[in-house]
């Protein structure tokens, strides 16, 4: 499993200033109605579930916020790049620009972990992610994050 099944180049968007995670979350739910076809209220819905179990910013400026979805056919995933970091609750009471969030089907088992665990990974690299914050491209930035493990592993 790589990056590049998982992300689509227009499941990614730059997005000046938000001040509350709804909004965030409400974002994220669109891209995922308009990019994968998903209903963005089931999206939304589950997004804030299990935000509600707790936050899922894990540090370092970057969130992984997550959620299981009925009828959806694979693993999906939303990057969303902010200009001015919001406040997220994370672990670290830092302020987050970086959010990947991913979306499983309900019965997806060990390989939503193995998503949410790739995804950890790649966002944990201080390289990408000084990448991700250089670029407001979202076509740069696609290439970063399907890109990034393989050039990493061979450099």
């Amino acid at each position: 499993m790589d990056l590049s099944a998982i992300l689509k180049p227009g499941a990614i968007k730059v997005i000046g200033q938000l001040t509350s995670k709804k909004r965030l979350f409400q974002e994220i739910a669109d891209v995922v109605g308009s990019v994968y076809g998903v209903d963005p209220a089931l999206a939304f819905d589950g997004l804030q579930e299990r935000e509600s179990l707790g936050a899922t910013g894990v540090g370092h400026g970057i969130a992984l916020p997550h959620a299981r979805i009925e009828d959806l056919s694979g693993i999906i995933g939303v990057f969303i790049r902010l200009e001015r970091p919001m406040d997220f609750d994370s672990v670290d009471r830092q302020p987050v620009d970086l959010i990947f969030a991913l979306f499983a089907p309900k019965d997806a088992g060990v390989d939503h972990l193995k998503a949410l665990a790739l995804v950890s990974r790649t966002m944990r690299d201080a390289g990408i992610c000084a990448k991700l914050r250089a670029n407001a491209d979202p076509a740069k930035l696609h290439a970063v994050l399907t890109e990034g493990r393989a050039n990493h592993a061979a450099a």
